[in-house]
């Protein structure tokens, strides 16, 4: 599979709440400059902390995604709903690596002014 097609994939499957973990290495490089949640190593370690986020994931739009060999960045917008709060949009770009089919590194930057206090 090409780089688009993985990265495409991988939000299709987290579109649908599918198998989007799947295109995750298991050794996964996470990354994120804007939450709490700043740099993680490994797959399990990623999804146990970002559960939380997941659960609140209404929809995602793929704006765009530009690739150059193995690299990604997607511009993505997420509508999420926090429980007992209101529904909020955030806009994001985000950063990837493929590996051997997998996503292999992945960072993550967005406007925290959206999310709940």
């Amino acid at each position: 599979m090409s780089t688009k097609e993985i990265v495409r994939g991988y939000f299709e499957e987290l579109t649908k709440k599918g198998r989007w973990d799947s295109f995750l290495a298991d050794d996964l490089r996470f990354t994120s400059f804007s939450s709490p949640v700043k740099e993680l190593r490994g797959k399990t370690a990623y999804l146990e902390s970002t559960r939380r986020f997941f659960a609140m994931v209404m929809s995602v739009e793929v704006r765009d995604v530009i690739v150059e060999g193995a690299r990604a960045c997607a511009l993505t917008r997420y509508q999420l709903q926090p429980p007992g709060g209101s529904r909020f949009q955030s806009d994001v770009a985000e950063l990837f690596t493929v590996r051997d089919d997998k996503i292999d590194t992945f960072a993550i930057y967005f406007d925290t002014a959206p999310f709940p206090k």
